[in-house]
Order: structure tokens, then C-alpha cells, then sequence
């Protein structure tokens, strides 16, 4: 959520002719409409700023304070505004007092909607530079168009917080592309690192090398810096209840082919081999069970585990009468 310091917040407020701030004398007549208009179309962004707007409560409209007594009503009516169910879907919004210019008023902070468009009473309100008014047939499509862009696959979304240096080079050029591209295209290709990571969907674009979702899981030695729950836990039981003495354990993190190899190692070093030497004319070794089928089980759960909404690892526990396998 934006928290804008003092010195930007003054200086919307002294802007006038902004298309990102919202000025409000006093609460009352119709001014709660006009308050949800504006937060209305602060959400719906059309111009594409990807910046927070601003409703100033206690303000007049050449951005000096009214001197209105900011209350704890007066605050909770307007925190009210996200929930009240007149504006769908609910804006993303904060609301404080803020010491300006001497005087407290009251600062309702709105983020853009990531599912444009937003309608407050079933219209489509948009900011028209520092007017609001009603979204045209033309304004909406260009709102659902922005709606469909950002309903990428989670795997695709960027991690803002990650640079191109939290993927390693190393991982990408020696073990992944030699299995993803033909080895006489990747002899012909003469494309800069970002355009080959932009290609493969690892960073957002060759232009803005954000690592995506799927490049930190793929390339990044340090996956749970950004996604906490990638990676796997997995115990040896010496009996059938969790409770019972763990005799092994490990935790399996990185990339996500390394997480996936070093838990197939463990199930090789514990998946006993019987040898029987006598009831048949050759030798006969069986398992207790078969590494094939523990290694798709463990693969599904990594591959198709969900990191939205959870912190919780993939769990393997492997007790002495059978193996669970527990994916969020």
C-alpha cells in the first residue's frame, strides 16, 4: 500500500489541476457521492499511471485546509466506503489523519484496481485530468483490456522485488536451455541474455528484466526469499505416528530441479532393496516401493502445489508403513 511522505502529499494537495487528487470541504450533502465517484475512478486508472490517487477530506478546492474536526466517525465512515458494497469490486484503500499546512485532514489513499473496471452504483467513473465523469463505450473496453492483461498466469507475474541478479546465469545457460532448445538454435542465436530470458518467460520483458514467478523458481538459488514456501520438508519416521523418532530429515531448497533431485536422493538412500538368491534360478531384487512412481508423486506435488495465499512447504514424511506426500 502507497504511503506518501509529507512532501509529496502537500504537493498534490497544492496541485489543483491534478488528475490524482480529490479535495472535499466538509462531509456532508453530496459529498459522500462525489467522495465514492472519485475513489471510484482512482481505482479504474485510465490513464495507465499506475500511481495512487488522493481523497482529501477537510480541503478546499484551492488546497487550503477547511479547519474541519477530523473524528473518529469521520474515519470510519470513510474506511466504510471499501466495504459498504457500493463500489464493486471493493477498492484497495487506506485512510489516516495527516498533519497538513497546520491543520488535520483526512487522507484516503486508493490503489489501482488490478481487475478493472470498477463501478460504484453500477457506472463506470473515470478520471478526466482534473475532472470525473462517466467511462465512455470505448474507456470501458480499454479498462477490460487492462483487466485481461493483468489476469497473466501467477507463474508469469513479475516478483517486483527480485533483480536479474537473483537469477543465476550459470543455471540458465549450462542446465536448463540445453533442455529447452535445440542445440543447433541455440548455436545460431545471437540474442543478448535479457531477450533469451524474455523468451523463455523467466523475466518480464528484455526491456524490464523483473524476474517473474516462474524465473525464481527455475533460476534462483534463493527461491524462498521471494516465494517462502519453495520448498520441501521431508522427515523419516522411525515408526507410524508423527510423533514417533524422526531418524533423517532434510530441507530441500533452490531451483526447483535441484528440490526436486535432492528428495529423489533421499528416497533412493531410504527405499530398501531385498535381493532373494534362492527361490529362482536367477537373482531376484525387489523395493518397497517403486522409484518411478515416487518420483512422478513428488513431482505433481511441486509442480502443481499453489503459492498464493500460503507459506507451507510441500512435506514428504516418510513413515515406516507408508509415505504421505502433503502439496498446498
Amino acid at each position: 500500500m502507497t504511503r506518501f511522505t509529507d512532501q509529496e502529499i502537500e504537493a498534490l494537495l497544492a496541485a489543483t489541476e491534478s488528475d490524482r487528487a480529490e479535495r472535499k470541504e466538509a462531509w456532508a450533502g453530496s459529498a459522500s457521492t462525489k467522495a465514492r465517484e472519485a475513489i471510484c475512478a482512482f481505482a479504474n486508472d485510465l490513464p495507465g499511471t499506475a500511481t495512487a490517487g488522493v481523497l482529501f477530506v477537510g480541503v478546499r478546492d484551492d488546497g487550503t485546509p477547511t479547519g474541519l474536526a477530523i473524528t473518529d466517525d469521520l474515519l470510519r465512515t470513510l474506511a466504510d466506503i471499501k466495504t459498504d458494497g457500493r463500489i464493486l469490486p471493493p477498492p484497495s484503500l487506506s485512510v489516516e489523519t495527516r498533519r497538513l499546512l497546520g491543520h488535520d485532514v483526512a487522507v484516503v489513499t486508493v490503489e489501482p484496481a488490478d481487475a478493472p473496471p470498477v463501478r460504484f452504483d453500477g457506472r463506470i467513473w473515470i478520471r478526466i485530468g482534473p475532472r470525473r465523469g462517466t467511462a465512455t463505450a470505448q474507456d470501458e473496453r480499454i479498462l477490460n483490456e487492462k483487466r485481461r492483461h493483468g489476469d497473466r498466469p501467477f507463474d508469469a507475474r513479475p516478483v517486483r522485488d527480485a533483480t536479474l541478479g537473483d537469477l543465476s546465469r550459470l543455471q540458465f545457460e549450462q542446465a536448463y536451455l540445453p533442455n529447452a532448445v535445440a542445440p543447433d538454435v541455440l548455436a545460431a542465436n545471437e540474442r543478448t541474455l535479457e531477450q533469451r530470458l524474455a523468451a523463455t518467460k523467466m523475466v518480464r520483458a528484455a526491456d524490464d528484466p523483473t524476474p517473474t514467478v516462474l524465473g525464481i523458481l527455475t533460476l534462483s538459488p534463493r527461491a524462498r526469499d521471494f516465494l517462502p514456501g519453495a520448498y520441501i520438508q521431508f522427515l523419516r519416521v522411525a515408526g507410524t505416528d508423527l510423533s514417533d523418532p524422526v531418524t533423517d530429515e532434510l530441507l530441500a531448497d533452490g531451483p526447483i530441479a535441484e528440490v526436486i533431485r535432492r528428495t529423489e536422493d533421499k528416497f533412493v538412500s531410504h527405499n530398501r532393496r531385498a535381493i532373494d538368491f534362492t527361490s529362482q534360478p536367477t537373482e531376484r531384487q525387489t523395493q518397497t516401493y517403486p522409484v518411478a512412481a515416487l518420483q512422478q508423486l513428488v513431482r505433481n506435488a511441486v509442480l502443481h502445489r499453489t503459492y498464493e495465499g500460503t507459506h507451507a512447504p510441500v512435506r514428504v514424511t516418510w513413515y515406516d508403513d507408508r509415505i504421505q506426500i502433503v502439496s498446498p
